[in-house]
């Protein structure tokens, strides 16, 4: 499972938040992500477009908070 954080701030969510990235769909050309915070209770919605730009990709050894 990937882990995300927010480079910079998005809908309620503040820059730094982490995110689980659960599932990646692809439906005739256009690709979405499913992303839950950490503690697994809010959820985003968002294409491939915003998940390039909102979202840097967090190391297997570097802390989530």
């Amino acid at each position: 499972m990937k882990k995300v954080r927010l480079l910079k701030d998005y809908q309620n969510f503040q820059k730094g938040t982490p995110f689980l990235v659960i599932t990646e769909s692809e439906f005739i050309g256009v690709k979405e992500y499913v992303l839950r915070t950490y503690d697994l209770h809010h959820r985003l919605l968002i294409t491939d477009k915003e998940y390039a730009t909102l979202f840097s990709q967090i190391g297997k050894n570097e802390p989530l908070l």
